[in-house]
């Protein structure tokens, strides 16, 4: 099986997006289905507006048109909501062609924190254009039970639970990890942006060292507002894992995240989670032993430090991208034979 996944989230990006899809795309191949990409990197770019990191593909309905007749895919799936997500959304419902979508970012609450207007407009508004560019999929993946039962409720529809994993032979514990900082460590990693709530955490007093893995447009503020907090910047591979198994607890401050990949990164590597009771640890951690989730963010880092290293491995263990990778093939799959719904107009 041929499929082709349109994604405005790609490398170099480093973001749960980009790590899922190249996960899922290794396990998916794994298991016998072809997997291409239609990303920025075969298109022209400009950088997104206060965010430059990020590249804004160029991609016109022509150009996929032709990448289409050229590979013949099988299925369709668009990842992202962006200029090549858009792209592909109309070619498919210009020529009929069944298509899945996926969630993967809350984009009301992200423009709500960057727009100096009441969030109520912004939500209305933002929710609604989401509404019209995944309804004419013929199914909305959604990586936790909380979030697809959201989307239901705001009037998505065939919304599918594609849930993600980790890659545990690069995530474990190592004897005598160390970052030679004084300890407990507390360690967060991931974009650094408004919408990751990082202030909550850094803002807290803890014993120790609060240590922050990533890069982000609030990187430079937050350095100077926080000077005692050790910014590390983007890490990768190895030597992100070594990170992760030198710290003593995960916190995960955002209240926003669709999933967040860093908390099974993290508990697969032995490090217990403290975090704000959200969707996202609710869903990932619940109530098992790895993770303390607290309205109080200080009390839930206390509380972390008393769980023990191998509940977190084995809890992690469980969370496999083979799994995830089989179900976004049953979806793909499904849907390629039911074509378009009616409301695709």
């Amino acid at each position: 099986m041929k499929i082709l996944v349109a994604t405005d989230a790609w490398h170099p990006q480093v973001n749960g997006v980009v790590r899922t899809l190249g996960h899922m795309a290794r396990e998916a191949r794994a298991l016998g289905a072809e997997v291409d990409f239609l990303s920025p990197e075969t298109f022209w770019t400009l950088p997104m507006p206060s965010y430059p990191e990020i590249r804004l593909a160029l991609a016109m309905p022509g150009d996929i048109e032709r990448r289409l007749e050229k590979l013949k895919p099988d299925a369709i799936h668009i990842a992202t909501e962006g200029p090549i997500g858009h792209a592909m959304r109309r070619v498919c419902i210009k020529r009929g062609l069944p298509f899945t979508t996926s969630f993967h970012t809350r984009f009301p609450d992200y423009v709500a924190e960057r727009l100096p207007v009441p969030e109520r407009w912004t939500s209305d508004i933002t929710w609604a254009w989401l509404r019209r560019f995944h309804a004419p999929g013929a199914a909305v993946l959604a990586a936790t039970p909380t979030l697809a039962t959201e989307l239901t409720e705001r009037g998505f529809h065939d919304v599918k639970l594609w849930s993600r994993g980790v890659d545990a032979n690069v995530f474990h514990p190592r004897e005598g990890a160390d970052l030679d900082l004084p300890r407990p460590i507390f360690l967060t990693v991931g974009r650094v942006a408004v919408e990751k709530n990082l202030e909550a955490f850094l803002s807290v007093k803890l014993p120790g060292t609060k240590v922050v893995v990533g890069d982000g447009p609030a990187r430079a503020a937050l350095a100077k507002q926080f000077p005692e907090t050790v910014f590390l910047g983007s890490r990768q591979g190895e030597d992100l894992a070594r990170i992760y198994a030198a710290a003593d607890v995960f916190v995960f401050p955002s209240l926003t995240d669709t999933f967040g990949l860093v908390l099974l990164e993290a508990l697969a590597s032995g490090v217990p989670v403290a975090a704000f009771p959200a969707a996202a640890p609710r869903d990932v951690v619940g109530d098992a032993p790895v993770g303390a989730l607290d309205e109080d963010l200080k009390r839930a880092c206390y509380a972390a430090l008393k769980l023990k290293r191998e509940d977190c491995r084995a809890f992690a263990l469980k969370m496999t991208w083979e799994a995830s990778a089989r179900s976004f093939l049953e979806h793909v799959t499904e849907a390629a034979k039911k074509g378009l719904p009616r409301l695709a107009a």
